[in-house]
């Protein structure tokens, strides 16, 4: 397969062009596209690996690795049997410097997958033939692979520090499907943390803003009236966690909105890539409070009185198995 051209990268990506081409199938005749028979070969975890793709839109091997198997190499040997049989698609972006990872959204036998387990028509889903070209070449893609990798980060930890990690962790597009009327995070999320004494855990419930610089600081500003708005309506005061590239745009984020957050009564702390990197539990958040320092995601759950998670979350007549959250780790303990 040929190609595809390669456009111009969008500003604040690291992308310098959206993936060469997904990697080539076996010939159709070979393919196992019949459902019943494809359903038989995989393992609850390739069906939870399914609908994880699906609400996240497209993952990385290194992610699935982080958040499933116990070595890259387990990995990338199952994910490549279930790119055979087009559970999953994947492309490898081109970059800068090095090379991508093979990144991984939903195929067509995946789609129809999900389809069949949860009742719905195909148009239902929201798949079409071209959605790994249009995640390919979104100018998204740094952006959503950005915030994935952060939450990863977070949700793969229970697999090596028990009792802390995440216990939800909703995508874009479901937090948008609950609140979009007033606003839409990147992400919602709670953190979760075991004592080793006899207290109660400690919970962290949060919205991430994942700043990458393009917007302007007006724009992000004004996304704290939403945030307020959804609070005094709801009655529920989770944690806005806004996470940035750079330290210098951290902490122009926080000279501008630091007032505008007090005079909200909101609980808003930052971090950025430079600080964070594979460690997004640790010591790196500032509240947006005066002489505030950096603490960990549990020191905030403890800094803050009040924190209560987001309304919107319990399920209703309207959710479908399609709508409901999926687990952030896979339902077995499999890890080969």
């Amino acid at each position: 397969m040929p190609a595809l051209p390669r456009p111009a990268s969008g500003p604040g990506s690291r992308y310098t062009a959206r993936a060469a081409t997904t990697r080539p199938r076996p010939a159709p005749a070979r393919r196992h596209t019949d459902i019943v028979a494809l359903t038989h070969r995989l393992t609850t975890r390739d069906l939870w690996l399914t609908a994880m793709v699906h609400e996240h839109r497209v993952l990385t091997a290194p992610q699935i690795t982080r958040l499933a198997f116990s070595t890259l190499r387990s990995a990338q040997r199952r994910l490549r049997t279930l790119h055979q049989h087009a559970v999953l698609d994947s492309f490898r972006p081109l970059v800068q410097t090095g090379s991508a990872p093979e990144h991984y959204t939903l195929g067509p036998a995946g789609a129809a997958l999900l389809a069949a387990h949860t009742g719905c028509e195909l148009p239902v889903l929201g798949w079409r033939p071209t959605a790994t070209g249009r995640i390919a070449y979104s100018p998204s893609l740094g952006h959503d692979v950005g915030v994935n990798e952060l939450l990863t980060h977070l949700a793969a930890r229970p697999r090596h520090h028990p009792g802390s990690g995440l216990t939800l962790w909703l995508s874009e597009r479901s937090c948008a499907r609950r609140w979009d009327d007033m606003i839409r995070p990147d992400a919602y999320a709670h953190w979760h943390d075991l004592p080793s004494t006899t207290e109660s855990p400690y919970q962290l419930p949060f919205f991430l803003e994942y700043d990458t610089g393009t917007q302007p600081l007006a724009r992000v500003e004004a996304k704290l009236d939403g945030y307020a708005a959804f609070a005094t309506s709801t009655g529920t005061h989770p944690v806005l966690l806004i996470h940035t590239r750079t330290a210098s745009r951290d902490r122009s984020i926080r000279h501008r909105l630091a007032q505008p957050a007090r005079d909200l009564g909101l609980r808003v702390a930052t971090s950025s890539l430079e600080f964070t990197t594979d460690t997004p539990w640790g010591p790196w958040w500032a509240p947006l409070e005066p002489a505030a320092r950096r603490t960990t995601l549990t020191a905030l759950a403890t800094h803050w009185t009040g924190l209560t998670p987001a309304a919107g979350l319990e399920p209703t007549d309207a959710d479908t198995a399609l709508t409901l959250p999926v687990p952030p780790l896979p339902p077995t303990a499999q890890t080969s």
